[in-house]
């Protein structure tokens, strides 16, 4: 026995409302989800730049110290001031 699927008939204005309001609901929720994942992009970017920022400037020091020790270092006379300043000669 086959059942007949029940037909129901609706005024075409009427159709036409609810699959627009269908619409601005599935636009309301897609701006929505938008903005939630732009502002989770944000933070990861302003977290990944302030990583960056602490590396580079962490290589600055780093090279700078170098440029400056290295010429110290490869002095004698100097290196035996600066030892005789810190106390250890």
């Amino acid at each position: 026995m086959a059942e007949k699927v029940p037909i129901v008939i609706v005024d075409p204005e009427d159709y036409k409302n609810i699959l627009q309001k269908l619409n601005d609901i599935e636009e309301k929720i897609e701006f929505t989800n938008s903005e939630i994942h732009q502002r989770y992009g944000k933070k990861l970017g302003r977290d990944i730049g302030i990583l960056y920022g602490i590396c580079a400037s962490l290589m600055i020091v780093v090279i700078y110290l170098l440029l400056i020790l290295s010429p110290a270092l490869s002095n004698p006379l100097l290196l035996n001031t600066i030892k005789k300043a810190l106390g250890f000669s």
